[in-house]
């Protein structure tokens, strides 16, 4: 008989890996510019661009997003919240934005309208303004990826800060804890399954945090301290992979590694619950919200301070030591692992599972 094959297994959802970016994308940046300080890397929020006279612009791209079950409002909150948050942990405030929306042929005018209002509200809030973009219907579009935004600030190169910054003695700050969105989310879609491990305080806490999904107050709260030796060298927002997979991605760009007790990283009662029912790893899923931080060692009473005066729960789970871009991970039972890749995020099958068994 002849021998059976077995056909290879689909690709993963969400972002690509360490190893696919290296192998698929990055031989093909186009041309070198010289005025291009910080280019696109694993671990790196944002590019950042001299455009002379000592200025710089901070550029990110991220999707945009409509999540029926969330609704459009909600939708168009976090994915300005996403940009945002990734704009700020360049250190330079984002002004601009431009926006591609790519819409199913389904998507009616009253949601649209009500997606783009609430997106006008949140760029307005935010002190951005909207530039320019494309927007169209197309077969083979659909939700809930529709589109992506490109934002845009403008400020002092001396104002930067980056993982270039980040020096061994650094040590690492992580804000509100791990699982953020993974958590929010589950308590708005899936309240009832969710309650089997939370009573009714607990469900309204894990709902509050979609309030948090963001980390733009942090990084503000943390810029006001200083920069470089003043201050933060580095900000990273924790967003798909998690706390741990941000801190990776944080040694893989500086390039020393991190020491970090896990015992340390913050995780709430929600967070834990709500990752049981996923059955998924708080510490490797989803965390928008979370900023990860790298502060000198002489301001980080300051920088705990500044966070605090603000209403932002953080912890100190580590420090920078040097090395080649690894995490040095001490369990709490004391046993230490080398992480030098991260781990796929495990939300988005488990969202996908919790949909079509129909949870609610």
């Amino acid at each position: 008989m002849p021998e059976r094959t077995h056909a290879p297994a689909p690709p993963a959802t969400g972002k690509l890996s360490p190893g696919e970016l290296e192998r698929l994308i990055v031989p093909h940046l186009g041309a070198a510019r010289p005025e291009v300080v910080v280019g696109p890397g694993i671990g790196r929020d944002a590019a950042i661009v001299k455009i002379g006279a000592g200025r710089v612009m901070a550029i990110t791209t991220d999707p945009l997003s409509l999540v029926p079950a969330l609704g459009p409002e909600l939708s168009a909150v976090l994915s300005c919240g996403a940009l945002a948050s990734d704009a700020w942990t360049s250190g330079i405030p984002p002004a601009y934005a431009a926006l591609s929306f790519h819409l199913p042929p389904s998507l009616d005018e009253a949601m649209l309208e009500s997606y783009a209002a609430a997106m006008g509200k949140e760029w307005s809030r935010l002190g951005v303004a909207v530039v320019g973009g494309h927007t169209g219907r197309y077969e083979g579009c659909d939700l809930t990826i529709v589109g992506a935004g490109t934002l845009i600030g403008v400020g002092d190169q001396g104002r930067t800060v980056g993982p270039s910054f980040v020096e061994p003695g650094d040590r690492v700050i992580v804000t509100k804890g791990c699982a953020i969105e993974a958590t929010a989310i589950a308590a708005r879609l899936f309240p009832k399954r969710l309650s089997q491990k939370l009573d009714d305080g607990g469900l309204e806490r894990a709902r509050a945090l979609m309030a948090e999904v963001s980390v733009v107050e942090d990084c503000t709260a943390l810029l006001r301290v200083g920069v470089r030796d003043r201050g933060v060298s580095c900000l990273h927002d924790a967003t798909e992979g998690g706390v741990l997979g941000g801190l990776v991605e944080l040694a893989r760009a500086c390039g020393h590694d991190l020491r970090v007790e896990q015992s340390k990283i913050p995780l709430s009662e929600e967070a834990r619950a709500a990752c049981e029912v996923f059955e998924i790893d708080p510490y490797w899923t989803l965390s928008e919200g979370t900023l990860l931080a790298t502060v000198r060692p002489d301001r980080l009473v300051e920088s705990l301070g500044a966070l605090g005066e603000m209403g932002i729960a953080a912890a100190v789970v580590g420090e920078v030591i040097r090395g080649h871009g690894k995490v040095w991970l001490t369990a709490p039972d004391g046993r230490v692992r080398a992480i030098a890749e991260p781990e796929p995020d495990p939300y988005w099958p488990a969202y996908r599972r919790a949909v079509s068994e129909g949870w609610s």
